[in-house]
């Protein structure tokens, strides 16, 4: 095996946006440095799971059933406005 084809491999300090720091091994930097983060899985929506709305205002979707309109046919018009009867009916009987 080839000498010196590997980086250096030593300890770092990594420290999170709350403050918090540990230490790993790696490659980033040199010996006993330290790697501050902007963004980790404490603040960063893709963990967190926050901040995100997902709405489809004649996005894909609209866009999908206007393309389709012709192939889908009549049914699939038929089927959504017998469901906005019926509930107008179920409507009306909780109203009486």
């Amino acid at each position: 095996m080839k000498k010196d084809t590997h980086p250096d491999y030593h300890m770092i300090t990594v420290k999170m946006t709350d403050g918090s720091s540990f230490q790993t091994r790696s490659t980033w930097g040199e010996a006993n440095g330290t790697l501050v983060l902007d963004i980790d899985p404490t603040t960063h929506p893709a963990w967190t799971g926050g901040g995100q709305k997902i709405l489809d205002r004649d996005g894909r979707v609209g866009k999908f059933n206007k393309k389709f309109e012709s192939f889908l046919g009549e049914s699939s018009k038929k089927d959504s406005s017998e469901k906005n009867t019926s509930k107008d009916k179920a409507q009306e009987k909780t109203d009486s």
